[in-house]
């Protein structure tokens, strides 16, 4: 049994459907495009007379470039219910400078969204170029039922999208899985469609992103679906874990400060 179902297992059959509908019900206001651009720090050198000394010039080439990583969401990837410093992108990048591996943390989670406001929006967000894109999207879809088929078409022109306005963007997808009392056939169905995804374009899946924290009260918020900050962090953790071997090998070419 996958690490997923284990997780989702510990679900309470009674008021699941209602606590999960909370997800789609929550306020946007507050939580919609909870976008954080934090800029480069610059090396401010002094230069007299016009010249430049060999050594100062060797570490302004040097200097390495802080890759952006944007976590493209719902209100779990948002933090619903959590100041913006306790998501958990937020937790990620405090984890990725702690070690070594810094990454300037953009959060771009939005309460309520389906795989089909995420194509909608994602051109919207890709303003800000991005040498990862980490997309977490379909919980909201699993509510209503949605067909797989449908969320499966929606992530790959989410892809699509990325791909079209940045290229050279490294993209990441999230596994995410639909309440258990949906049926063994819709959430085995569900599952499926990341593993299909990831397999077609290529690109790593990520654990789910609740692992370890799903159906536990005392990881939750009062809904029982968004996790509180005991949980976040143990999300922050899993997803870390996965995503530093992936974080390490992006281009962090060298810049003059």
């Amino acid at each position: 049994m996958s690490e997923g179902i284990l997780a989702l297992a510990s679900y309470r059959a009674v008021g699941l459907v209602a606590a999960f509908a909370g997800m789609i019900a929550c306020r946007t206001d507050g939580n919609s495009d909870s976008v954080r651009n934090s800029s480069e720090t610059k090396d401010n050198m002094s230069i007299t007379k016009g010249t430049v000394s060999a050594s100062t010039e060797t570490r302004a080439d040097r200097t390495l470039r802080t890759p952006v990583v944007l976590f493209f969401g719902t209100s779990l990837t948002a933090g619903y219910g959590l100041d913006p410093e306790q998501a958990f992108p937020s937790l990620i990048e405090k984890k990725a400078a702690d070690e070594g591996v810094p990454i300037k943390a953009i959060n771009a989670g939005l309460s309520g969204e389906t795989t089909a406001g995420a194509v909608r929006r994602i051109d919207w967000v890709l303003r800000t170029p991005a040498d990862m894109v980490v997309v977490e999207a379909g919980a909201n879809d699993s509510l209503v039922r949605l067909s797989p088929d449908a969320a499966r078409a929606n992530l790959e022109r989410l892809i699509a999208a990325v791909r079209a306005k940045q290229p050279q963007t490294k993209i990441v997808l999230v596994q995410m899985e639909a309440p258990p009392n949906y049926g063994v056939a819709y959430t085995r169905s569900f599952r499926s469609v990341y593993t299909d995804v990831a397999k077609k374009e290529n690109i790593p899946l990520l654990p789910f992103l609740l692992n370890g924290v799903a159906g536990i009260a005392r990881l939750n918020q009062p809904d029982g679906v968004h996790p509180n900050l005991s949980g976040e962090r143990i999300v922050a953790d899993n997803i870390w874990k996965a995503l530093k071997p992936i974080v390490a090998q992006l281009d962090r070419g060298s810049q003059r400060g």
